[in-house]
C-alpha cells in the first residue's frame, strides 16, 4: 500500500464509532471485502471474540448476501431466518445476536466493506439506526472513491517519472510570468511579493526529496487529508486519531518540508511527488 494512502480500516473504524455514538445500537461490527470474502475486523459492543477475524464468503450469511445484492439486508430473528444461510450461527448466536442489519459499502458497483448493526433482542433495527448506517456507508463509499483516484494518479506519476520535473518547470514558468508582470507594472513591487516569489522559485529549484523522505506514513496520511480540504477535526475522524495528534503530525510535516503553513506544506509535498 502507498505511504500516501491512509488505511481503509481507519475510516471504517471511525464510521463505526460515529454510528455507535449517535444511534446507541448495542452491537456494531464491520469489515473490508477482499476478493469475494468479507473479513470482520472492527467491533463495538461485542462481548465475545467469536466474530473477530471471521471470514464471510460471498452469498453466505446475511453479510455475504448483502455483498452480492449490493444493498442493505436485515433479519428480525436471526436464529429462525429462512432467507439466509446459517454458516456462521456459532459466532453470531454466541454473541447473543437476534436481529441484524447489514449495509454494504458499494464503490463502482462492487461491495468494498459491510457494516452491521445488531440487537440482542428479536426486534427490527430501528429507522434512525438504519438511516445512520446508510449515511455512514455513503460517506465511506465517497471516501474510498477519492482514495482510489489518488491511487490512480500516483500510479500514473510512477509510470511517468518526468512528471515531477515537469511540475518544477511549471512552477519556474509561473514565477517568471509573475516577475515579468511586476516589471511591466508602473508600481514598484513590494518586498513581501518579491520574498514570496523568491521562496517559490527556491522551492521549485531545490531538491526536496531528502526532506520529504523523512516524513512518516502518518504525517503523509494527515497531509493527504489536508490536501482533500479536511480540517484537523475531520482528518482526526477519518484517521481515527485525536485532533491534537493530527495537529502534531501536521506541525512536524510542515517543519520537515520547510513550509510556513499547512497549505504551503501540501504544495511542497505535491511538487516533490508525494501528493497528486
Amino acid at each position: 500500500m502507498s505511504l500516501l494512502r491512509p488505511r481503509d480500516s481507519d475510516a471504517l473504524r471511525a464510521e463505526l464509532r460515529g454510528v455507535a455514538a449517535e444511534s446507541g445500537v448495542p452491537v456494531l461490527f464491520a469489515g473490508e471485502v477482499h476478493g469475494d470474502t468479507l473479513l470482520l475486523s472492527e467491533f463495538v459492543g461485542t462481548r465475545t471474540s467469536g466474530l473477530r477475524g471471521l471470514a464471510v464468503r460471498s452469498s453466505s450469511g446475511l453479510g455475504g448476501a448483502s455483498m452480492v445484492a449490493g444493498h442493505p439486508l436485515s433479519v428480525a430473528d436471526y436464529r429462525n431466518a429462512a432467507s439466509i444461510t446459517h454458516d456462521y450461527d456459532g459466532p453470531v448466536l454466541g454473541e447473543g445476536i437476534r436481529s441484524v442489519l447489514a449495509v454494504p459499502v458499494v464503490v463502482d458497483g462492487r461491495a468494498r466493506a459491510v457494516l452491521y448493526g445488531a440487537h440482542r433482542a428479536s426486534a427490527p433495527i430501528g429507522g434512525r439506526t438504519a438511516e445512520l448506517m446508510l449515511a455512514s456507508a455513503r460517506r465511506l463509499s465517497r471516501e474510498l472513491q477519492v482514495r482510489d483516484e489518488v491511487d490512480r494518479r500516483m500510479r500514473l506519476r510512477a509510470a511517468h517519472p518526468g512528471n515531477t520535473a515537469a511540475a518544477g518547470n511549471e512552477e519556474v514558468r509561473a514565477v517568471h510570468a509573475e516577475l515579468r508582470r511586476l516589471a511591466a507594472s508602473s508600481e514598484a513591487p513590494s518586498k513581501e511579493a518579491l520574498r514570496r516569489l523568491a521562496d517559490q522559485l527556491a522551492g521549485a529549484l531545490s531538491d526536496t526529496a531528502p526532506a520529504c523522505a523523512a516524513l512518516t506514513a502518518r504525517e503523509l496520511d494527515v497531509l493527504a487529508q489536508v490536501a482533500l480540504g479536511c480540517t484537523n477535526a475531520e482528518a482526526a475522524l477519518r484517521l481515527s486519531l485525536k485532533p491534537e495528534t493530527v495537529k502534531s503530525y501536521l506541525r512536524n510535516a510542515t517543519a520537515k518540508l520547510g513550509a510556513r503553513t499547512r497549505y504551503e506544506a501540501v504544495s511542497k509535498a505535491r511538487l516533490s511527488g508525494l501528493l497528486p
